[in-house]
């Protein structure tokens, strides 16, 4: 008599139906654990990291407050061919508009940081697209031109800001790598924050006008660089079509 699996039961269930609910199991939980899910009520994340085989991250800075150490960080990017992506405040571009035309020459790519600073997870589209025009135009006029990358103040972000910001023709940033410069750390501290958590595709946050970054970041260049890393903007590094985001925020190409 040949054998059929459709005769075989475990428990009364044929064998057929029980590896069927595994697979189907499995499924969802690759699902779940593995992808961005885009309908109603589900989270939408910014990049933080990309899926990469090149050995490519990308440096950016937060320009926010204080602008007397941009001459001094342009040297240093400069030193160790980096490229790099400042994310500049509207208010902060108006207020230092040869720091940003300073950045814009040097080569840098600029992108959006808002216009005043709030927590734009707490406002309403209205309020967020006027913060990322205004701060647009105010980048414009000091000589940073027309900005295509946004970044939230804080990293504070909803599904109603990178919707609004997407809808506007803005790509919303996040890092996946902190120096912590923003906490005043120590050199040797922020060296270790970047040097022990960077891969491939890695978005590296600094700020301006931070304590301890004018030592720490040649070193941390040197560090990366004698790894085989190469720095390039963050439009550089991103995929701008036929890509996924993952629960992490790790952009992946589908080509």
């Amino acid at each position: 008599m040949a054998f059929d699996i459709k005769d075989y039961e475990l428990g009364k269930r044929p064998l057929w139906a029980i590896l069927a609910s595994i697979l189907i199991f499995a499924a969802l939980i690759f699902f779940v654990t593995n992808c961005v899910a885009l309908g109603e009520g589900s989270r939408l994340l910014p990049i933080y990291s990309v899926e990469t085989d090149d050995k490519k991250v990308a440096v950016t800075f937060n320009c926010a407050w204080e602008a007397d150490d941009i001459p001094s960080i342009l040297e240093i990017l400069d030193e160790y061919e980096a490229k790099a992506t400042f994310f500049i405040l509207g208010q902060w571009a108006e207020d230092n508009p040869d720091a940003v035309k300073m950045i814009a020459k040097a080569g840098h790519e600029i992108g959006t940081h808002s216009n005043t600073h709030p927590d734009m997870a707490k406002i309403n589209a209205e309020e967020i697209e006027k913060e990322l025009t205004r701060s647009c135009e105010r980048i414009e006029k000091s000589g940073g031109g027309s900005p295509s990358l946004f970044r939230a103040p804080s990293g504070s972000y909803s599904n109603e800001l990178i919707k609004t910001a997407q809808e506007l023709g803005f790509t919303t940033i996040q890092w996946d790598v902190d120096s912590r410069d923003w906490k005043d750390l120590s050199a040797e501290k922020m060296i270790d924050s970047v040097t022990s958590n960077v891969r491939k595709g890695s978005i590296i946050l600094f700020h301006s006008g931070k304590a301890n970054t004018l030592e720490a970041l040649p070193r941390i260049l040197e560090i990366l660089k004698n790894s085989g890393y190469q720095f390039v903007g963050v439009s550089e590094l991103i995929y701008t079509e036929n890509y996924t985001i993952d629960h992490t925020g790790r952009q992946h190409s589908l080509n």
